[in-house]
């Protein structure tokens, strides 16, 4: 069951269907997916505007839908597209154009603001907020409820199947591996309640 935040949006992850590259992140308000599903189009919520936002009506950049899928939870959809010309504003063919690791963000005192991936934050914040509220029904709070003993043993099983897919199967089924597996490490640091910041550190060191 798809369920709307207290804003009556919902995260959408834009994805090329062809060659699986996420082109951006979105919301959707009811309308908008109501929309999306009917197609053929994908329509979205533009938060700043405050209105509904037909993607491609401006610019002929439409996204042509091919399939919605929603997460276990129900609170963020994957729509998978043809694209019509680019999908960011700024003419490149993704939003997520450039890499958080090779241009990390600063303050005005020059300290880091942001280490990790984006996406990789943003999952980990919805984690965390899942086990503060524990809604009914919750494959992550189970996870989390289960121990760190169990959510290890799960990263295992994940890293089997992402090395078994990586020889043998697609580069979506790597790509659909690979997310469970950092899907499990983000429920493993939250379950530790270890902050992220140690593993960016670490990654943003192995640049060289």
């Amino acid at each position: 069951m798809i369920q709307f935040d207290d804003r009556g949006l919902l995260a959408a992850i834009v994805q090329d269907a062809d060659t699986g590259r996420v082109l951006m992140h979105a919301y959707m308000d009811k309308e908008a997916l109501k929309r999306t599903l009917e197609g053929p189009d994908a329509w979205l919520y533009s938060r700043s505007r405050q209105e509904l936002w037909h993607k491609g009506e401006t610019s002929g950049n439409f996204l042509k839908v091919v399939e919605v899928q929603q997460d276990c939870d129900g609170d963020a959809i994957v729509v998978k597209v043809n694209p019509v010309g680019p999908a960011c504003h700024t003419g490149a063919e993704s939003c997520f154009d450039s890499s958080v690791l090779d241009s990390a963000l600063f303050d005005t005192d020059g300290a880091t603001e942001i280490l990790g991936p984006g996406v990789l934050q943003d999952l980990l914040d919805v984690i965390n907020q899942r086990v503060t509220d524990k809604p009914e029904g919750s494959y992550t709070v189970e996870l989390v409820e289960s121990g760190p003993g169990r959510i290890a043993q799960k990263v295992v099983e994940e890293a089997g199947e992402t090395a078994i897919a990586s020889v043998s199967q697609t580069h979506q089924d790597v790509a659909d591996e690979m997310g469970d597996l950092l899907y499990h490490c983000m429920v493993l640091l939250a379950s530790l309640e270890m902050p992220a910041d140690q593993v960016w550190e670490v990654l943003a060191k192995r640049r060289g």
